[in-house]
């Protein structure tokens, strides 16, 4: 729901005061990630964020194309009720074909956070 990734996105920007995050409200370009945001590597990158109730990740047509279409810096931080998993763009296909099962590139939302400040570094 809108609410519950609200709050995950508040949650993201607290932890996260050195990187600059721009909140994506895009109707217009279906599949548009929800956030780019800007590390101190001068790196940007995109965000989709999702809450996911039970190992399924639900994801639309347009966010698969998009993430095949920018397999790099795009990511996916998929929230469940225990923990947080960060996916790459690349792995968009098999993500929504096998929902958490796939390994994430990082684990936790705390080491995901660290992972986008340390883009280009």
């Amino acid at each position: 729901s809108m609410k519950l990734e609200s709050k995950f996105y508040n949650e993201l920007k607290r932890i996260t005061p050195q990187i600059r995050w721009t909140r994506i409200e895009n109707t217009s370009v279906f599949g548009t990630p929800d956030l780019l945001g800007y590390n101190d590597f001068c790196r940007f990158f995109t965000v989709e964020l999702k809450i996911a109730n039970g190992s399924k990740v639900r994801l639309s047509p347009h966010q698969i194309s998009f993430h095949i279409l920018h397999p790099k810096n795009a990511f996916i931080l998929v929230k469940t009720k225990a923990d947080c998993h960060l996916y790459s763009g690349s792995q968009v296909r098999e993500l929504f074909e096998k929902g958490l099962s796939v390994k994430p590139i990082v684990r936790g939302l705390r080491e995901s956070c660290l992972y986008f400040e340390n883009i280009g570094k």
